[in-house]
Parts: structure tokens; sequence; C-alpha cells
């Protein structure tokens, strides 16, 4: 098994744990829309908790559902690895803690009332789109580059990678500080902190050695001259 970055990187096609996590996944937002959109409101005021601010609610359902169509590119189209149950379940219920949970907390159900929309309101929905574009236009620019058979066994370092070894990465940790943003609760910028901590200290040096050995000098030379994670800081 070639587990490096902390998943393994093995080549598998994994359909039926593809089509249960996006299944998975498409249950979460039929209990975020039937909460924001549905009777979920009513069935919470009947335990005493209410939407306060309805508004975020909305967006923050809308960023869900973004967030899920460009779930089903990657698990269909740009990812070629295994993909374990222990992985789908587990992620399966982060991804439900999280859209559940930023949904409640920006839709005010632990405050008396809405925070009014303000600039910072739109600075998170460009951060949001601006992350998810990293996120996956790299993802793109990679996957139609490999499928050249002329670069078979050779180091992606062009397009959006130019500007940071893993900016595919770096992309998930925009567009989650823009998603937090719109909860209009600092805690939950935890959530963006904690990734990108993840993403420092625990998936990247490992991935790192597995694309050393794998590529040898062009990958060292690719990163003696790029960014790790964050463009022109680090």
């Amino acid at each position: 098994m070639a587990e490096k970055g902390g998943v393994d990187r093995t080549h598998s096609s994994a359909i039926p744990q593809k089509a249960t996590f996006w299944g998975l996944h498409f249950l979460i937002i039929l209990f975020c829309s039937w909460l924001v959109l549905g009777e979920g409101g009513v069935f919470l005021e009947r335990w005493g908790i209410r939407f306060s601010d309805l508004t975020r609610a909305h967006m923050l359902l809308a960023c869900a559902v973004i967030y899920f169509l460009r779930h089903g590119l990657t698990l269909f189209y740009l990812l070629v690895r295994r993909v374990e149950w222990g992985e789908v379940l587990g992620l399966s219920t982060f991804f439900a803690l999280f859209e559940i949970g930023l949904i409640l907390v920006g839709g005010g159900v632990f405050r008396d009332a809405s925070v009014a929309l303000s600039a910072l309101d739109l600075f998170a929905v460009a951060l949001y789109l601006c992350g998810s574009y990293l996120n996956t236009a790299s993802e793109v620019q990679r996957k139609l580059w490999k499928a050249d058979p002329s670069n078979r066994g050779r180091c992606y370092t062009s397009g959006l990678f130019r500007y940071s070894m893993h900016i595919n990465y770096f992309g998930d940790v925009v567009l989650f500080t823009g998603w937090c943003l719109l909860t209009a609760s600092l805690w939950t910028l935890g959530l963006p902190l904690m990734m990108l901590l993840l993403f420092m200290y625990v998936h990247i040096p490992p991935l790192d050695d597995y694309l050393a050995q794998r590529y040898g000098e062009e990958f060292k030379a690719y990163r003696a001259n790029t960014s790790r994670l964050i463009p022109f800081v680090w």
C-alpha cells in the first residue's frame, strides 16, 4: 500500500466508496436544506431554538451546495487514488459537523439578533469563491497535463502550482476562512486554522517525502524554488 500524506495513493476507481461518500454528502445537504428551507426551523422552535439570521443561513446553505457539487467533481473526475471505507465514514462525519454546525452558528441559533451584512461579508464571499477556484482549477490543470502521455512520470510544476507546491490545500484554507467568516462568529475561524496546521505539520511533510522519492531531482529543484503552501510566504 502506497500510504503517503495520510492516504493510500494506489490508483483505483473505488466506485462503491466514492458513490457512498457522495451519497452521504447528499443526505447532509438535504438535511441542511430541510433546516433552512423546510420544516426544520419549525422543528427547532419546538425545542426553544430559532434562526435569528435566516439571510446568513441561506448564504451558508449556498456554500454547502457549491461545496457538494465540487466534491462530486473531485470524486468522479479528479481523484484517481483508492478511497478507503474508513475515509468515507470519517470525512462524511466531518462534513456533517461543519456544514450543519456553520449553518446553525451563522443562522443565529446561539444569538438573539441577526448581524447586518457588511463589507466583511463581501470579503468572505470573495475568499470562498477564490479558494474554491484555487482548489478545483489547480487540480483540473494538473489532470489535463497528466493526460498527455509525454508527461508520464514527470512532476507537474506549471499552472497554479507554480505559485505553491500545494496550492490546492491552500485553496481549502482560503475557502474555509471565507465560509467561516460568513457565520459572523470569530470562534469558527478555529476550523481553517486547524486545517492550516494539519496541512503544514501532518499532511505535507510525508507527502513531500513521497514526491521526492517518486520524482527525484526534478521535485527537489521544484521544492527549492517554490513556496510549500502559502504563495510567496511559506
